[in-house]
C-alpha cells in the first residue's frame, strides 16, 4: 500500500507532463521518416552533433511513399454515402430531363390540334405551401413535425387553349406538377455545400452522412439493390442440367428476357411472347439468314461446333422451313394471343415485330436490318457450344463482375417515369372526355389539368412503405426502403453502405452466400449478418465507388476511330478469325479488332489522360477472345495507384503537395497517377499490396490494404490477428453499441434513443475510426480489464464488475422514449379537449405531474400509471354537425394517457413538444428519459466479438489491485481466449497500456504493420518496459480479500468495451395471473401484453416422459383455461346450466335427467363446438372416476 500511495499522486501529473513531449517526439520521428532525406538532415544541422538523435539515425531511408493522405481526400469526393448522392444528383440534373423529353406531349385523341408540350423540367428548392404561402423547409424541421422533406417539380409548358373556333398557343413557366422527396446532402438539399457553423445553425450534425430521405418525419434509406447485369450474355445451367444462355435486355422502352436453351442436343429459343419453345434455326431464318452454311460459319468452322449444330439444323428441315416467309409463318402461329394491349399490326406480322422489338431488345434494328441480331445470336450459340465442350466457359452468377448495384437514383427515376407516364395518360383521358361533350361553353384550358397529386402521393407512398409496384416495368418488390437505424453513429453509417440481395433469404443455397474472391476491395469480407441472411446482405468496402451511367454515343464512335471493324462489313466466316478479338461495348457487339492488346492500351491511356470518363472499364478476356468495354451504371470500382514496371507513379513531392492542400484527389486522377478499376478490369491487372512487394510485372499498387474492410469492420483493432467469425460477430454488435448518435442528439425526437452518459474514444484506435469520425462520436468506454478467474460468477463469458467504477459512471446510459398524443378534430366539427387536472379527489395523485394546461410538465419525475395528458374524446364523432364549443361534459368520455414503464424505476419527463400535423390537428410529443446504471444481466462486449453479461458486481474493497494501486473495472475469465483465438484483444490490451503510459494513441489498423498504421507488439513491449511495466503486460496483483499477492502474474490493461442495447430491464418477464384472450380464454402471449409462459409440445413431452401427471394437469388446465361443462350421459353432447332451475339441461334430449358436470379446458370445448358447426359430432363418453 505504501508503494501505491507514493506512486498514485505523481502518476497523473507525470502522464500530463509526458504527453506533449511524447507527441512532439512522435511528430519528429514521423516527419523524419516521411522525408527521404532523413539522414541528410542530421548531418546538416550543427546543433544535433553533440546529441545525435538515435531514432533519426536508425530510421531507414524510406523510398516507400506514405499514401495514407489519399484516403481522407478520396472520402471527400467519393465513397461511403457519396454513391447515393451522386446517383440522386444524376437523376435530378439529367435523368428527370430525359424522362420528360421522351414523353413530352399530351395530344388529344379527338382533336389532334389541341396539345400540350413540356419544354423544360427542373426541381426547385425544398419548400411546402401553407395557406398559399410557400415556406422553405429544412430537414430538422421535417423530422420534428412529421413532414416530408420534398421539393416541387417545376415544368415549362406550351399548350393550345381556346373554344371551338379560335385556338391560341399559350406558354406557362414554373407549373408545379408534383413534389419529390429530396435526399439529404444532395445538390437540391438545403445542407448542400454548407460548412459546420451553417449546419449547426440548421440543427444538423456535421458528421451525419446524409443520403436518406425524410418521409412523414421518419428517415428512410433506399438500400442499394444487387442484381444480375442487364444486356449481358450469361451462360448457366437450369435445374435439369441443360445449358442455357440468357440475356436480360433493358432499354428505354422495352424490358425483356431472352433465353436460348439446349435440350436433348437441340437449341431452342424461350421468349415470353411465344407460346412454347422455338427451334433456334427457325428464328435465324426468320431474321433473314436463310443459308445454313452461313449460320455454321458464324458459329465457327470447327467440326465439333458444326456437329453440335447439326440436330438443330435437321429439326428445322423436318419442319420443312427453308425461307424467311415460311419461318415467319411458322412463328406467327406460335405467338401468344394477348388479351389486352395494342391491336395487331396487320401490315407486318406480329412475329416480325416481336423479333424486331422484344427479342434481344438491347440490339437495335435499323431499317429492318437484322444482321447485328444474327451476329449476336451466333455469338450466344458459340458460347453455349464452348460451354458444352469445356465446362470452364460457364459463367458464375455470383461473380461480382456479373452483378450491378442499383442505387437510389435509378430506383427513384423508374418510379418517377411510371408516375409521369400514368399522369400523362390520365390527363389525356380527362381531356378527351371533356372534348367529347357537345355542349362546351367555357373556353378550354389544357394547363389546368396537369396539376395532379398522383406524382406526389405515389412517390411518398412508395418511399414510405418500401413496396415498389411498378407494373409498367414488371417490378414487384417489397421492403426496398428501411427506417434508418439510429442506435449508434456507426450503425447509421453502416446502414447507408448496406447492399440488399436479389433473392429471398429462405432459400438454402450456399453459392451466393460464399465469400467470393472477386469481392476483394469491393465488398467487406467481415460485415454480414449471422443467421438466415448470412452472406446475402453485404456491405461496401471503405474505398468503393458505385458508378452512374455515362453517355454511350461518343465512346462508340471513338471505338470505331481506333480501328474497330464494323460487323456490317464482315462475313460470317470472318467473325471468329483466330487472330482477332470481338469488341463488346455494354453488351453490344461493335465489331472486331485485329490487335486487341494495343486497342485496350490506347483506351486506357485515353482514360488516364482524362479524355474519356474515369469509370470506363476495358477488359480483355483471353478465354472468350473478346474485349469488353463498360460504361454503364452500377458497377463497383475502386481507386488504385498506377505502377510502371513495378515503380509507383506517385512520388514524394505529390504527397507533399497533397498535404499542403495544393493538390486534390481529382488532380491525381487527371494526371494519370491513380485510376479506378472495376472487378473485370482487375483481372487484367497485377496488383501489389505494398510498394516493396512490386515486381517488374506489377501494373498497380494498393493505396492502403486496410481499405478492403468496410466501415464497421474498420473499428476492430488488429482484426488480422483474430479468427474470422469473431470479426463478423463484432460487426453485428458494433451496430447495437450505445454511444453518441450525432451532435444534435438532444434536439431530436426519435421514438427510441439510447445514449451513453460518458462515451470515450478508444485508446487503441485505427485509421478507419479517424476517417469516419468515430473518435468524435464514440460508443464505448476504456475499461481496465484484468484477465483472471474471480468469484465463480464469471463462467461462460460473464463479467465481474467493480461497484465503484459503476458509481463513477462506467457504462451508465440514458434511454429516451417518445410518446405521442393527438388532439383530433372530427367530421361533425367536434374535437378532443384537454382538461385541467383535478388537484383533489380520486385519481389526483396520478395527476400530480400535470401542469394547468393538462400536459405533463418537463422535469417532473413520472412513475408507472401516472397520467401524462388529461384528454377527453367526444362520444359522437359522426352524424349531424354540432357546435364545437357547446357540448356538455356528459357527451365526453375520458381518454387520458398513462405512462406504462418498468415498476420501481423513476423516469423523468425530458421535453414536451407541440406541433401541428398534416391534418392541422395539434400533435403533442412527450420525451421520457430514464437513466440506467449497469446491473446484473446487462450485455457488454469488447471490439472482438467477445460478448458477455454482467455476472456479479463486487465492492472495490474486495477487488484485486496492482502494485501501483490500480483496481480493474472489469474482470474477464481467461477461458474466453483459447478457443476463440482473439489475439487482437490481447494486443489491444498491450497497446492500450502502452498508450496510457506514454500519452500517445496507438494504432491497430488491419494489415497495418508494414505501412506503419499498426504498432507492432515488439515496439509496444519496448514502450511498456521503458515505463516500468513488464514487457508482456502482466502485473503483480494483490488479492483484495486477503491482501496477499496472488500466486500468478495477471494480464491487465485497458480495453475498449461497448455497452449493448440488450438490458435486463427490457427483457425481464414473469407473471402470476393476468389478462386472457377473449376467444380461447387462455393467457395472452408476449411480454408487452403481460403474457404467460407457454408450456409447449416439447415441454409437455418431457413432463409425460417424466411421469409428472399432476404437474402437467396443472400447467395445461388448472393454470390455463379451466371450464366447467354439462355433459349428457345419453347422447354425449354438451348441455348448459339453467340457473333458474338450478340444474343442467341437455339441449338435444330436452331434459336434465342424465347430466354430469365435468372440468375441461375451454379450448377443448371451443374445438368441440367448432366441429359441430361443421356437421361433425364429437360425443363424450363418460365413466365414473
Amino acid at each position: 500500500n505504501l508503494v501505491a500511495r507514493h506512486v498514485l499522486p505523481s502518476q497523473p501529473r507525470s502522464a500530463v507532463a509526458i504527453a506533449p513531449a511524447a507527441r512532439d517526439k512522435a511528430k519528429k520521428s514521423k516527419s523524419s521518416s516521411k522525408s527521404v532525406m532523413g539522414l541528410m538532415q542530421v548531418e546538416e544541422s550543427p546543433k544535433d552533433e553533440q546529441l545525435p538523435d538515435k531514432q533519426k539515425l536508425a530510421a531507414p531511408v524510406k523510398s516507400v511513399v506514405d499514401k495514407f493522405q489519399l484516403l481522407p481526400e478520396f472520402l471527400k469526393v467519393r465513397g461511403l454515402v457519396k454513391q447515393h448522392l451522386d446517383s440522386f444528383n444524376y437523376f435530378v440534373n439529367t435523368g428527370i430531363r430525359k424522362i420528360v423529353r421522351a414523353n413530352d406531349r399530351i395530344v388529344s385523341g379527338i382533336d389532334p390540334s389541341i396539345f400540350l408540350r413540356f419544354k423544360d423540367v427542373r426541381i426547385g428548392q425544398p419548400s411546402m405551401t401553407v395557406d398559399g404561402v410557400s415556406e422553405k423547409l429544412n430537414p430538422h424541421m421535417c423530422r420534428l413535425s412529421d413532414m416530408t422533406y420534398a421539393a416541387p417539380i417545376l415544368v415549362n409548358i406550351e399548350y393550345v387553349q381556346g373554344s371551338h373556333t379560335e385556338k391560341t398557343t399559350m406558354e406557362k413557366n414554373d407549373v408545379v406538377i408534383g413534389r419529390i422527396p429530396i435526399m439529404l446532402r444532395s445538390c437540391r438539399c438545403v445542407l448542400y455545400g454548407k460548412d459546420e457553423a451553417e449546419l449547426a445553425r440548421l440543427g444538423e450534425c456535421p458528421l451525419d452522412p446524409g443520403g436518406y430521405f425524410i418521409i412523414k418525419g421518419t428517415e428512410k434509406v433506399l438500400l442499394i439493390q444487387e442484381q444480375l447485369s442487364k444486356n449481358r450474355v450469361i451462360i448457366d445451367t437450369d435445374k435439369k442440367g441443360n445449358i442455357n444462355a440468357s440475356v436480360t435486355s433493358s432499354t428505354e422502352t422495352v424490358k425483356s428476357k431472352t433465353v436460348i436453351q439446349m435440350e436433348k442436343g437441340k437449341m431452342y429459343l424461350l421468349l415470353n411472347q411465344f407460346v412454347k419453345k422455338i427451334p433456334i434455326m427457325v428464328v435465324m431464318k426468320a431474321m433473314g439468314m436463310e443459308s445454313d452454311q452461313e449460320v455454321v460459319q458464324m458459329v465457327g468452322r470447327d467440326p465439333r461446333y458444326s456437329a453440335l449444330l447439326l440436330p438443330s439444323i435437321e429439326e428445322c428441315a423436318n419442319l420443312d422451313i427453308y425461307t424467311q416467309e415460311k419461318a415467319l409463318e411458322y412463328l406467327e402461329g406460335k405467338v401468344k394471343r394477348s388479351t389486352f394491349g395494342s391491336p395487331p399490326n396487320d401490315r407486318e406480322g406480329r412475329a416480325f415485330s416481336i423479333l424486331r422489338d422484344v427479342f434481344l431488345a438491347n440490339v437495335p434494328v435499323h431499317n429492318n436490318n437484322f444482321r447485328p441480331k444474327c451476329f449476336y445470336v451466333a455469338v450466344m450459340l458459340r458460347r453455349m457450344v464452348e460451354a458444352m465442350l469445356n465446362k470452364d466457359a460457364m459463367d458464375d452468377k455470383d461473380y461480382v463482375g456479373n452483378k450491378r448495384l442499383e442505387l437510389s437514383g435509378q430506383l427513384v427515376s423508374l418510379l418517377f417515369e411510371d408516375l409521369f407516364k400514368t399522369m400523362i395518360s390520365e390527363v389525356q383521358k380527362t381531356v378527351d372526355i371533356i372534348l367529347s361533350k357537345p355542349s362546351r361553353s367555357s373556353r378550354f384550358d389544357l394547363s389546368q389539368f396537369i396539376v395532379r397529386d398522383s406524382i406526389t402521393v405515389g412517390l411518398e407512398r412508395t418511399l414510405s412503405t418500401g413496396n415498389f409496384d411498378v407494373k409498367r416495368f414488371k417490378m414487384h418488390r417489397k421492403g426496398m426502403t428501411q427506417v434508418l437505424a439510429r442506435l449508434s453513429f456507426i450503425g447509421t453509417l453502416g446502414h447507408m453502405t448496406r447492399v440488399s440481395p436479389q433473392f429471398e433469404k429462405s432459400r438454402k443455397v450456399s453459392g451466393p452466400r460464399a465469400l467470393q474472391p472477386s469481392q476483394w476491395g469491393m465488398l467487406c469480407p467481415c460485415d454480414t449478418p449471422e443467421g438466415e441472411a448470412c452472406g446475402l446482405v453485404k456491405n461496401l468496402a471503405l474505398m468503393t465507388h458505385v458508378t452512374t451511367d455515362e453517355e454511350e454515343g461518343p465512346l462508340i464512335s471513338l471505338c470505331y476511330c481506333l480501328g474497330v471493324e464494323d460487323l456490317e462489313l464482315l462475313s460470317g466466316e470472318e467473325l471468329h478469325n483466330p487472330n482477332s478479338f470481338l469488341v463488346i461495348f455494354n453488351g453490344l457487339i461493335l465489331g472486331k479488332h485485329r490487335r486487341p492488346k494495343c486497342f485496350a492500351d490506347v483506351m486506357r491511356k485515353l482514360r488516364r489522360a482524362g479524355k474519356i470518363g474515369e469509370f470506363v472499364s476495358v477488359f480483355v478476356n483471353e478465354k472468350q477472345r473478346c474485349v469488353y468495354i463498360a460504361s454503364d451504371g452500377g458497377r463497383v470500382c475502386r481507386p488504385l495507384v498506377i505502377a510502371d514496371k513495378g515503380i509507383s507513379r506517385i512520388k514524394e513531392h505529390h504527397m507533399k503537395e497533397l498535404s499542403d492542400g495544393v493538390r486534390s484527389f481529382d488532380d491525381f486522377l487527371r494526371e494519370g497517377l491513380i485510376e479506378y478499376l472495376d472487378v473485370n478490369e482487375e483481372n487484367n491487372a497485377l496488383i501489389a499490396l505494398y510498394e516493396g512487394d512490386a515486381t517488374p510485372d506489377t501494373t498497380h499498387i494498393e493505396i492502403e490494404p486496410f481499405t478492403i474492410l468496410g466501415v464497421i469492420a474498420g473499428l476492430i483493432p488488429y482484426p488480422h490477428h483474430n479468427q474470422s467469425p469473431r470479426n463478423t460477430y463484432q460487426c453485428a454488435m458494433g451496430k447495437q453499441a450505445m454511444g453518441n448518435i450525432a451532435f444534435n442528439q438532444l434536439c431530436r425526437m426519435d421514438s427510441l434513443l439510447y445514449l451513453l452518459v460518458y462515451p470515450q474514444r478508444p485508446l487503441l484506435t485505427t485509421r478507419t475510426i479517424e476517417l469516419v469520425g468515430y473518435d468524435k462520436l464514440g460508443a464505448g468506454q476504456n475499461a481496465t480489464v484484468a484477465v483472471m478467474s474471480y468469484s465463480g460468477y464469471d463462467i461462460e463469458d460473464a463479467i465481474v464488475m467493480n461497484k465503484s467504477s459503476l458509481d463513477r459512471g462506467f457504462g451508465r446510459c440514458i434511454v429516451v422514449k417518445k410518446y405521442t398524443a393527438i388532439n383530433q378534430k372530427y367530421a361533425n366539427s367536434t374535437s378532443d379537449r384537454i382538461l385541467r387536472p383535478d388537484r383533489t379527489g380520486p385519481g389526483a395523485e396520478r395527476m400530480q405531474i400535470l401542469d394547468d394546461d393538462g400536459l405533463a410538465a418537463p422535469g417532473e419525475i413520472i412513475k408507472p400509471n401516472d397520467v401524462y395528458i388529461n384528454k377527453e374524446s367526444p362520444l359522437e364523432t359522426r352524424g349531424s354537425i354540432m357546435s364545437p364549443t357547446g357540448q356538455t361534459d356528459s357527451r365526453y368520455r375520458s381518454a387520458r394517457q398513462t405512462y406504462k414503464g418498468p415498476d420501481g424505476e423513476t423516469c423523468v419527463v425530458d421535453r414536451v413538444a407541440l406541433c401541428s400535423d398534416k391534418n392541422g390537428d395539434l400533435c403533442i410529443k412527450f420525451l421520457i428519459r430514464h437513466t440506467r446504471r449497469p446491473e446484473l444481466g446487462d450485455k457488454f462486449s469488447s471490439r472482438h466479438g467477445q460478448k458477455g453479461v454482467c455476472g456479479t458486481i463486487v465492492q472495490q474493497e474486495d477487488f484485486p489491485f496492482s502494485e501501483r494501486g490500480i483496481c480493474p473495472d472489469l474482470i474477464m475469465n481467461p477461458h474466453g481466449f483459447p478457443s476463440r483465438m482473439t489475439v487482437g484483444k490481447m494486443i489491444e490490451l498491450l497497446g492500450g497500456k502502452a498508450g496510457v503510459s506514454c500519452g500517445r494513441f496507438h494504432y491497430g489498423s488491419a494489415f497495418g504493420e508494414p505501412s506503419g498504421h499498426a504498432d507492432t507488439v515488439e515496439s509496444i513491449s519496448e514502450t511498456l518496459v521503458k515505463h516500468g511495466f513488464s514487457y508482456n503486460g502482466k502485473d503483480m496483483i494483490y488479492s483484495g480479500i486477503t491482501g496477499c499477492p496472488l500466486q500468478a502474474y495477471i494480464f491487465m490493461g485497458p480495453i475498449y468495451y461497448q455497452k449493448l442495447k440488450h438490458m435486463v430491464l427490457d427483457k425481464m418477464h414473469a407473471r402470476g395471473s393476468g389478462p386472457r384472450v377473449m376467444l380461447t380464454r387462455q393467457p395472452t402471449e408476449g411480454r408487452a401484453r403481460n403474457g404467460g409462459l407457454r408450456v409447449g409440445e416439447m415441454e409437455r413431452d418431457c413432463l409425460i416422459a417424466y411421469g409428472a401427471s399432476m404437474l402437467i394437469f396443472e400447467r395445461l388446465m388448472v393454470s390455463s383455461d379451466p371450464f366447467e361443462v354439462q355433459v349428457c350421459r345419453v347422447c354425449g353432447l354438451l348441455g348448459y346450466y339453467n340457473h333458474k332451475l338450478k340444474a343442467g339441461i341437455c339441449s338435444t334430449c330436452k331434459n336434465g335427467d342424465n347430466i354430469s358436470s365435468m372440468k375441461l379446458p375451454y379450448a377443448c370445448k371451443l374445438l368441440i363446438q367448432e366441429l359441430q358447426s361443421m356437421n361433425i359430432v364429437p360425443r363424450l363418453k363418460l365413466a365414473e372416476a
